[in-house]
């Protein structure tokens, strides 16, 4: 443990040291929230209620994207990992005592806490200049569910992100395309972008069978009380399944992928 808090604090560290960039995640993270946030405003103006949600329950929904997807989708491995596949960089992991996998997963955390930290102060800043009417349910069963729920998230994004970049070891061309279609898939059908509610009940039904909606739509719906009851028990162990799926996955491709991973020179 004390190797990995090693590694925890290193790359709390590395990001700031590279404050442009972090800045800049930041910054994007908020403009996406704020036009987002004037869209649905400027709808609910004129409407009471649009696809099921009210004013309060949709902008709650802007809000709480920008503090779980500071958590969730932040990931300093998806940027790395195939590239130091692909150099055999990666071989100078393999003769030290620390696992690969573990290793990223950490400096992943480290990352999403630090995020996590700039979101609150962004959520409270938003908050106390556009003063809107937050429609949160905190009951003990809500608030444990959501704290669950954000686990699970974790690591499905984690272990799905990690999966894309291992199919390095087998085509280190081809792995930006890969992971460009993942972040699409991602951005479009975890609920980034509007709630999934919004879509035919058809298509709402299928995204289900995928592990997208568990990252940021299902979460979000927790809090703000519209899964209840055995639906809520469901979601959570659907995200727990997709979880341990993504894990075995991920660690099949890594003990895979050694097998076949050569780099002659490093």
């Amino acid at each position: 443990m004390r190797k990995y808090a090693t590694v925890f604090i290193a790359e709390w560290e590395n990001q700031l040291t590279y404050r442009l960039n972090f800045f800049l995640w930041r910054f994007r993270n908020i403009l996406r929230v704020l036009m987002t946030l004037f869209l649905w405003m400027g709808l609910f103006r004129t409407n009471a209620e649009v696809f099921g949600f009210t004013g309060s329950q949709m902008i709650s929904y802007v809000f709480l994207v920008l503090l779980v997807q500071s958590f969730v989708l932040s990931s300093p491995s998806g940027d790395h990992i195939g590239g130091e596949i692909g150099s055999g960089e990666i071989s100078n992991y393999l003769v030290k005592p620390i696992s690969y996998i573990w290793f990223w997963f950490t400096r992943d955390i480290s990352n999403k806490v630090l995020n996590l930290l700039f979101a609150f102060f962004e959520f409270t800043l938003l908050w106390a200049i556009l003063k809107p009417d937050l429609h949160l349910q905190l009951s003990g069963v809500s608030v444990v569910g959501f704290l669950l729920s954000i686990i699970a998230a974790v690591f499905i994004y984690f272990f799905l992100s990690l999966s894309t970049r291992f199919v390095s070891f087998w085509s280190p061309e081809n792995t930006w395309g890969l992971s460009f279609f993942t972040i699409i898939l991602v951005e479009t059908l975890s609920g980034l972008i509007f709630p999934l509610d919004l879509l035919p009940d058809w298509a709402f039904k299928i995204i289900q069978f995928t592990p997208f909606p568990y990252l940021v739509y299902f979460p979000i719906s927790i809090i703000l009380g519209r899964l209840t009851g055995l639906s809520l028990v469901r979601i959570l162990l659907q995200s727990a399944v997709w979880g341990l799926i993504l894990y075995l996955l991920g660690k099949y491709m890594w003990k895979k992928g050694l097998k076949t991973y050569s780099a002659e020179g490093k």
